[in-house]
């Protein structure tokens, strides 16, 4: 349905945690009245709240913030002198003297007095540790290390990369070993998207400490060159010896396989080995087979340590979608830790790969590390090791264990918040009490926001329990009265519907896309056009989009129509449903043999389709769980996918 899903202040992180400028990934704001509009009463008890001109006034000080407009914002923020969020309306006055028009870090601040005050005035709040992680950052550019070591420690969330490397710059000019640093660093030296200036300026110096090879330096820089980020590449690294091997690859990766393959010869062992291991990334993205044979020429030659994050994983994916199980077990063996540990998929693979060499019970005892888990890949080792997938018992929870959850602060505020429609505030408070509760408060807290109609919450807050759970909070059917006869009569299973928009909105009516897709099932508008016709809604036009009927009935038969088109394939469907039916058609077509669908899940080439397919038909085996008690198979779901000609589609 659409490249790219942002819902407004939305429930995920991205893959290294949130960015530094929290207001600069926040989502467009919309208008106060169009919220009102968009969110049925029986959705939320939100749309009851009154929109005042103080909301408007706070509302447009958080832009003034967001673009870090010093004047605007103190103008604002003067006229909110009675505003009930003063944390607020002061964060949004300080924070855009912390930063430049550009989002940089500002060294010649000179508001440190008044972010100590508001520190010591808010402590221990959600906001106090935002403003923490913005200070830090200018401390960091100002490298005032005293002041930083001393204020990096009580950084709860400790979750921006670039603090990470300002503090190890702490280290490293304080005379701490650079071969410790460089060990830390290159735990979270993953993703070049959220290096910053901090990060650019920790490799060079590591390297001039000693405690970092010019090679590892280079390897770096080229995972950023691989990006598209070419200036930080030589920031990095300098100049990498095969920069013009990476941007041929990038272009033309088959071609940049012919000519090397003549022209090996003439780099040095290290360099040919990163050379086959780019090709090889860029190759397999295309699901071109040569990436096999580029993979296994780099395997040879060694120097694994020396390929990106995306190089280290598209091994693996090349070595699945050519059935190299052996490449397989040597590419995760050859990870960085630090990349291995972070997605359960690595640790299943490998099982599979040592159980294709006989090694069973050292594939029982992986399989059994993330069996616990309840996600795609917990899901496949469960029933590798004959295990059912059914949902847990269901912990249950008091009213008046319930009703105390209303009483918490951060609750009241969000509340208010996804009221504005500032949803990626309302998150923040809303996350911050979630912190140190118990299993049975978290599903108390989510039955909480069930009962108040903020679904995505309710999710996001059931989401986090350990031993205690309640999979009907985790998988939660809001508007069922409408979706059931939409999906019984053109005959959709009720449980892939429910599992897909978990997945798409959360349940949030007004959720939009950066590409104008929209409501439960993030319906683009010419889709809904098509669909609207092909069904024979004649009165349809794209402001019914809104309502929560017309968007399960568009949506829920587009998504029919692709399973038909498809071939009856629900992984086949599911990416076609996000990235459009051609795109499925073509990753189909270049297969050359049968292949599974977990493993044709797993070499999607876009990261977002490839995380959004595994996603939903993980969902679906639990809402059939949920909705029907059923146990019905991941690996049934997933199927066999059989090559076969990309033939057009009339479909959207």
């Amino acid at each position: 349905m659409k490249k790219k899903l942002r819902v407004l202040g939305g429930w995920q992180k991205t893959l290294g945690g949130i960015l530094f400028l929290a207001l600069a990934v926040s989502a467009p704001s919309i208008s106060a009245e169009k919220a009102k509009k968009t969110m049925p009463a029986k959705e939320s008890r939100i749309s009851a709240f009154e929109i005042t001109e103080g909301d408007r006034t706070f509302i447009e000080l958080r832009e003034a913030a967001k673009r870090n407009d010093v004047v605007r914002a103190q103008t604002l923020a003067a006229s909110l002198s009675n505003y009930p969020y003063e944390d607020y309306v002061a964060y949004f006055r300080i924070k855009p003297q912390l930063f430049d028009s550009a989002g940089g870090a500002r060294a010649d601040s000179n508001a440190d007095s008044q972010v100590v005050a508001f520190l010591n005035q808010y402590q221990g709040t959600a906001l106090a540790d935002r403003m923490r992680n913005d200070w830090l950052l200018v401390l960091g550019k100002r490298k005032d290390w005293a002041r930083f070591d001393a204020e990096y420690p009580k950084f709860v969330l400790d979750d921006d990369t670039q603090v990470k490397c300002y503090s190890l710059q702490s280290k490293l000019a304080q005379g701490e070993n650079p071969t410790k640093v460089a060990i830390d660093a290159r735990a979270i030296l993953l993703d070049p998207r959220y290096f910053g200036q901090a990060c650019q300026e920790l490799v060079p110096a590591l390297v001039g400490a000693g405690g970092m090879t010019p090679s590892e330096a280079k390897a770096i820089g080229r995972a950023a060159s691989e990006m598209g980020f070419d200036t930080m590449s030589r920031r990095l690294g300098g100049e990498d010896p095969i920069a013009d091997i990476v941007k041929a690859a990038k272009a033309d990766p088959a071609k940049a396989f012919r000519d090397f393959s003549q022209n090996a010869p003439r780099y040095s062992k290290e360099n040919q080995a990163v050379a086959w291991g780019v090709i090889g990334q860029f190759l397999a993205k295309k699901l071109d087979p040569n990436a096999d044979d580029a993979y296994r020429l780099q395997q040879e030659l060694g120097y694994n340590e020396l390929l990106s994050t995306e190089g280290q994983e598209w091994k693996v994916r090349a070595g699945l979608r050519a059935k190299d199980w052996t490449l397989v077990k040597n590419a995760i063996e050859g990870m960085n830790p630090a990349v291995r540990s972070k997605d359960p998929a690595w640790t299943y693979w490998y099982a599979r790969a040592l159980k294709m060499e006989g090694q069973n019970e050292k594939a029982r005892e992986n399989l059994e590390l993330v069996a616990d888990q309840y996600n795609f890949y917990g899901q496949l080792a469960r029933e590798d090791l004959g295990k059912s997938n059914h949902a847990p018992a269901r912990t249950k929870v008091s009213d008046a264990e319930i009703e105390a959850m209303s009483q918490r602060k951060g609750f009241i505020r969000g509340e208010r918040f996804y009221a504005l429609n500032l949803r990626f505030e309302g998150n923040r408070d809303w996350n911050w009490e979630l912190r140190n509760m118990s299993d049975k408060q978290l599903l108390a807290a989510a039955e909480y926001a069930k009962r108040i109609g903020l679904y995505d919450r309710v999710v996001n807050t059931a989401d986090r329990t350990k031993q205690e759970h309640d999979f009907s909070l985790r998988y939660p059917t809001p508007y069922r009265d409408e979706l059931s006869p939409i999906a019984k009569q053109i005959d959709l299973n009720l449980a892939w519907a429910y599992g897909l928009i978990r997945q798409e909105s959360r349940f949030i009516m007004n959720a939009s896309s950066s590409v104008g897709a929209s409501g439960l099932m993030q319906v683009m508008p010419n889709t809904a056009k098509y669909v609207a016709k092909k069904i024979g809604m004649t009165s349809y036009t794209n402001d019914k989009l809104a309502d929560t009927n017309t968007n399960l009935t568009l949506g829920s038969n587009y998504l029919n129509m692709v399973l038909v088109d498809l071939d009856g394939s629900w992984v086949l469907a599911s990416a076609a449903y996000n990235a459009g039916p051609s795109r499925s058609k073509t990753w189909r077509e270049k297969l050359t043999s049968p292949t599974e669908g977990a493993i044709f899940a797993e070499t999607i080439p876009f990261n977002e389709t490839r995380t959004y397919v595994k996603n939903v038909l993980a969902n679906a085996t639990y809402y059939s769980s949920v909705m029907h008690g059923q146990t019905q198979s991941l690996k049934q779901r997933l199927g066999v996918i059989t090559p076969k000609a990309a033939n057009a589609s009339e479909l959207p």
